[in-house]
């Protein structure tokens, strides 16, 4: 399939829908702590995403093909899980890390995002895998440019990753959006620079990576959805939609609650 092009009044309505994404990690932000259930969150979630915003859960009963619908409006991640983890009825507890997956449509225009959040204080070690891949999700997003490839993307993702000690996951990766939830390019958060498609003015696209404490293997839980690392280490995810611009990059996907970023990308 082709990648398509945004038009500045598609790009518009893509801001709206990606600050409303935005707004619902913002709001969820006060609700993670130790005691409250996923499903809980879930719940909190779903209700801000129609009551308040007027919009849809995209992950509610989607189903591409091979996969049974999802069962819940948002993704929730927990621990050694790597993505697509089913919000359920076991408790958070403090050190627990959890990524919160939120996309919405909005005007049938996907704004898709997520964060990581640290349930009380977190170990060292947890703390820091969390703030790394955020960087290295950031480290993604600067090479973004028209003329840039898809390949610089990646590559630099998987040299600041594997510089660090942590492991890229292969097998899930970024993706183009609008109109539909996942379109071309498939946006790989490994590789070459200087490989894979040239970017233009008009994409738009998800940068996720997954990034594990261990090693890179992950499986799939009997769920159909759920995706674990192997050796059970810890596996953080950030995302952001972002658009390139004539001149480089917008992300798509920031609130008034929205983590700066880091001091490379403000400096």
């Amino acid at each position: 399939m082709p990648i398509t092009l945004k038009s500045t009044d598609d790009l518009q309505a893509m801001r709206t829908a990606g600050r409303l994404a935005a707004e619902v990690l913002d709001m969820l932000a006060e609700h993670v702590r130790p005691g409250v259930t996923t499903d809980q969150l879930d719940q909190l979630a779903h209700r801000h995403i129609v009551d308040v915003q007027g919009a849809v859960p995209a992950p509610l009963n989607y189903a591409p093909p091979g996969y049974v619908p999802y069962p819940k409006s948002i993704c929730t991640s927990v621990n050694h899980q790597v993505c697509h983890g089913i919000p359920n009825e076991r408790p958070l507890k403090a050190g627990d890390i959890v990524n919160i997956d939120v996309t919405v449509i909005k005007d049938g225009w996907h704004g898709d995002t997520s964060r990581m959040f640290v349930v009380g204080e977190g170990s060292i070690q947890a703390r820091r895998l969390v703030q790394l891949t955020y960087e290295a999700m950031w480290r993604g997003i600067v090479r973004v440019k028209p003329g840039a490839r898809l390949g610089d993307i990646g590559h630099a993702i998987q040299t600041f990753t594997e510089n660090q000690g942590f492991s890229v996951v292969r097998e899930f990766c970024g993706h183009g959006i609008g109109r539909k939830f996942h379109e071309e390019p498939q946006v790989l958060h490994y590789g070459r620079p200087g490989t894979l498609d040239e970017l233009q003015p008009g994409m738009v696209f998800t940068i996720e990576p997954m990034i594990n404490a261990g090693r890179r293997e992950i499986r799939e839980l009997g769920d159909g959805w759920t995706i674990v690392t192997k050796d059970r280490s810890l596996s953080a995810q950030w995302e952001h939609t972002v658009a390139v611009t004539e001149t480089g990059w917008e992300v798509l996907t920031l609130s008034a609650g929205s983590p700066p970023p880091p001091e490379f990308v403000r400096g």
